[in-house]
């Protein structure tokens, strides 16, 4: 299981770096300004879970049973899902309702790191 989340975590890594350089680069002209930013949002915080993903892959290399670490790995991948596309789409299409689905993974990603905390906390 470790070695699913070092994977997805490099793997939303560099879809980070792709998306950043395509919002920077191709869609500067595109967008508003306000969505701009709604779209670095999303590339912000995917950035931060993709290496919070490979964080959980390191530590259950440490702590193979820890179901919490796992379980947390699992919720920030959702959140990505949730948050970072909800605004990823949501800038680019300007749909609206879609800002309705972000809170989700917003809730997810704190859970996530809660999880992380209290399962590397309840590990001997």
């Amino acid at each position: 299981m470790p070695k699913t989340f070092l994977i997805l975590g490099a793997i939303n890594a560099f879809l980070c770096v792709a998306l950043g350089a395509f919002g920077a680069h191709g869609l500067k002209q595109m967008l508003s300004a306000e969505m701009l930013v709604v779209y670095h949002t999303g590339v912000q915080y995917h950035f931060y879970h993709a290496i919070g993903l490979i964080l959980v892959g390191l530590i259950l290399h440490h702590f193979t049973s820890a179901k919490l670490v796992r379980l947390s790995g699992w919720l920030m991948l959702a959140g990505i899902i949730l948050f970072c596309v909800s605004l990823y789409v949501l800038s680019l299409t300007g749909i609206r309702g879609l800002g309705m689905i972000a809170p989700f993974g917003g809730v997810a990603f704190l859970v996530a790191w809660a999880l992380l905390a209290f399962g590397i906390w309840q590990q001997k």
